[in-house]
């Protein structure tokens, strides 16, 4: 994800970013300014057609397909965008209990069972990273490997199976050992439940975005309509503009498919576009707060 300053505006109209649609869109673009020119050539010194043909009314067709197209390019960013925040919300769900679960266990722990705090310490955000590449389906084979130190954690990952489903078991399971030799009570263990449960919550919910996307149809018949429309456009315009109407339309092209492309970038956030949430940056965030917690307790 680009970090930058939104109040800077002036540098982003003169600078072309890794994110910028102009990248991805350029040939199309060239190729809408030849077949402009064409049209144009053709009409004016070819057939030669006069202000009374029919092409002449077909700004009215535009005229009402723009306020339409305007509306589903409306909805589609939308939707694309409740999608991304989605994401958004999920891991910050996904920051705030880890930070919980950390806290709650390093004041629930005997200060001297430094083999616990220790497994915490390291399997708390080992779910974030896991989740993180499960998400960008990565094989993980580190998730249980502290990055300073590069020791496991009891066991190694299946890789065949479902990684941050194995993590999350693995913290349970860690958690009701404690709890069957005394360290825990029952009411710790309760407290404990909500922020554990949450873990495969929030996997659920990440997984319901990345695997449903904008239905095909609508997808394929949006992206349809904006060919249709822009195609047409150089017969609206080359009688009132001539030549000019080649960068008016390109232009018009570029704002309509641009919106396009930056919905279907945003609508899986968890990818590695530019656009994308920055799942690596949060996890290692997980991972400094989880071990300043537990840093605090052994000093």
């Amino acid at each position: 994800m680009i970090q930058y300053n939104p109040k800077d505006w002036f540098t982003f109209i003169f600078r072309i970013h890794k994110g910028d649609t102009i990248r991805r869109l350029f040939p199309l673009m060239a190729g809408i300014a030849i077949y402009t020119g064409l049209i144009i050539y053709l009409e004016r010194f070819i057939f030669n057609l006069n202000d009374q043909s029919h092409l002449k009314n077909v700004p009215l067709m535009h005229a009402i397909l723009g306020g339409v197209i305007s509306l589903l390019l409306v909805f589609r960013t939308n939707s694309a965008y409740d999608r991304w925040w989605e994401g958004r919300k999920l891991w910050g769900d996904l920051t705030n209990n880890s930070r919980n679960l950390a806290l709650k266990l390093h004041n629930m722990l005997p200060l001297e069972d430094a083999g616990a705090r220790e497994y915490f310490r390291k399997a708390i955000p080992a779910f974030a990273y896991a989740l993180r590449n499960h998400l960008l389906s990565k094989k993980a084979d580190w998730e249980l490997f502290d990055r300073q130190v590069g020791e496991p954690i009891i066991r190694r990952l299946k890789k065949d199976k479902h990684i941050p489903n194995q993590v999350a078991d693995m913290l349970y399971q860690k958690v009701m050992d404690l709890y069957q030799k005394d360290i825990l009570t029952d009411g710790q263990i309760i407290l404990l439940n909500e922020e554990l449960r949450s873990l495969t919550n929030i996997c659920g919910g990440c997984e319901r975005i990345k695997n449903t996307p904008i239905p095909f149809s609508y997808s394929v018949f949006l992206k349809k309509f904006i060919f249709g429309y822009v195609m047409t456009l150089p017969f609206g315009y080359m009688f009132s503009l001539g030549f000019l109407a080649i960068p008016i339309v390109v232009f018009i092209f570029y704002v309509l498919a641009s919106l396009e492309i930056i919905a279907e970038e945003i609508e899986d956030p968890f990818g590695g576009d530019t656009n994308d949430l920055p799942t690596d940056k949060m996890a290692s965030n997980i991972h400094k707060n989880v071990d300043d917690i537990f840093q605090h307790v052994v000093s």
